[in-house]
This record gives structure tokens, C-alpha cells and sequence, in this order.
């Protein structure tokens, strides 16, 4: 994998919040409740296609030899991923938009940064899971190809960019400036690369269990799809929207991996 394109799949997720969070300089209400329906659905599927398709069947793959226990790394990163941020959600303080409870310990945080936090917990699954997918490429595993980080990376920020703007322009609705909404909602998608680039630098260790980081990764953004996309998607009216976006999330996601991995 060439410098440029190691450098693509990192930003790609990152730009795609960017976009995103742009969207708020140019819709001036809030966002209607159907078009936020349709876009968390459609997120929705695109991370559980990913971790089905780009992740969970890799690290089954890559452990054929040990037949009927080829599950076992795939099940045991998977819920090690899952057992990891329902941990971090219990630890970091944070709060969700269009709620006033805030989540995790106490502390004296003010409401944006809170708000911040949540989103960065959401969004470094996703950043694992682009870096574990490079970091398989780089060591020439067969079940992982060049060209199938090139789907995840472009799927997540496929996904990103209604993400982006599902979280800045709430943030002006309660009150921020567009420029400081765009702000956290961009630098919300920092994490992404921030946390490939550990996984990648930490590539050489983790080879012997390249496998399990694979499923880690799968169970923490499904942790986020069950935990967060899923439950705002489906609350309220028009929740078949979120249904339509989520068939069209995943199937898209799937065609990316199929046709380019």
C-alpha cells in the first residue's frame, strides 16, 4: 500500500464528517424529523454491514485451520469489543443530543463538552475498525485486501457525512454559533484517524491476534449502532423511515465489499 493511499483510507472517514457537519452553514432549520430517521438508519446499516462482511468474516476466515473452533477468536473479540465501550460508556462523562441526562461519572463538565465526548466514543469504533483492516492489508494477510480497505474506509465515510450533520446541526438548534456547531461536529470524526493510526502502529504486536482485534472492533460499532443509532432511530413516529435507510445503508456497505474486496 502506497503512502497515498494509506493517507486516503485515514482521512476518508474523517472527511466524511466534515461534509457532513458542513450542513449546518446551509440548512437553516432543524433538520426534519424524517430525513434524521432516514440518515441514522441508513448509518445503521452501513456499520453492521461492515462489521459483518469487512470484519467478523475476515477474522473467521483467517483462522481456518482450526475448523470448527474458527469462531472462537471471531466470538471472543466480539464480545470483548462489546464488553470495551460498554465499560467506556459507564467511565467517560458524556451526554446525548436531545437529552438531558448525561451518562457515565459525574463531573462538572459544561453541556457542549459532554455532548463532545459522546460523539467521540461513537466515532472510535469506527477509527479501530479502519485501522485494524490497514493494519491486516499492510502484513499481506490473504483474507484482507488492499482494495477492501479501500470499502471500508469509503463505507464509513459514506456514513459519516449524515452522521456530521445529525450532530452539528442539533448543537445550533440548542443554541451554538455554525461556526462552533461545525466545530464539534468535525472535529468529532478526529478520532477516526487518530485511533487507525494506533492500531497500524501497533500492527506488529497485535499480528498473533490480528483476528480478535478484527471482532473487537465489530462488537464496539455494533455496540454503538444497538446502544445509540438504533434506539433514536426507532423512538417516535416514522421509524419505518429508519428501516428504509437502514436496508439501504447495508446493502450499500455489502455491494462496497463484495465489488472492491
Amino acid at each position: 500500500m502506497y503512502i497515498g493511499e494509506l493517507a486516503l483510507s485515514l482521512l476518508l472517514p474523517f472527511a466524511g464528517t466534515l461534509i457532513g457537519s458542513s450542513f449546518v452553514f446551509f440548512m437553516k432549520d432543524a433538520m426534519p424529523v424524517k430525513t434524521q430517521k432516514l440518515l441514522l438508519g441508513f448509518a445503521s446499516g452501513v456499520m453492521i454491514a461492515a462489521s459483518v462482511w469487512s470484519l467478523l468474516i475476515p477474522s473467521m476466515n483467517m483462522c481456518e485451520d482450526m475448523g470448527k473452533f474458527s469462531v472462537v477468536p471471531a466470538a471472543t473479540g466480539f464480545l470483548c469489543g462489546i464488553g470495551f465501550l460498554l465499560l467506556i460508556d459507564h467511565i467517560i462523562p458524556h451526554l446525548h443530543i436531545d437529552n438531558n441526562s448525561p451518562e457515565g461519572m459525574k463531573s462538572k463538565l459544561s453541556r457542549t463538552t459532554m455532548l463532545s465526548l459522546a460523539v467521540t466514543i461513537h466515532n472510535l469504533p469506527e477509527g479501530m475498525a479502519v485501522g485494524v483492516v490497514i493494519a491486516g492489508a499492510l502484513q499481506g494477510d490473504a483474507d484482507i485486501s488492499f482494495a477492501g480497505v479501500t470499502a471500508m474506509s469509503l463505507g464509513i465515510a459514506i456514513q459519516n457525512i449524515p452522521e456530521g450533520a445529525i450532530i452539528s446541526m442539533p448543537l445550533k438548534a440548542e443554541g451554538n454559533s455554525h461556526r462552533k456547531s461545525f466545530l464539534i461536529g468535525g472535529l468529532s470524526g478526529i478520532v477516526e484517524p487518530i485511533g487507525a493510526i494506533a492500531i497500524i502502529l501497533l500492527a506488529s504486536v497485535l499480528s498473533p491476534i490480528l483476528p480478535y482485534m478484527l471482532a473487537f472492533a465489530a462488537g464496539a460499532m455494533i455496540y454503538v449502532v444497538i446502544e445509540e443509532l438504533i434506539p433514536e432511530a426507532s423512538t417516535g413516529p416514522h421509524s419505518n423511515i429508519s428501516t428504509i435507510g437502514f436496508a439501504l445503508g447495508f446493502t450499500l456497505m455489502m455491494v462496497l465489499d463484495v465489488v472492491l474486496g
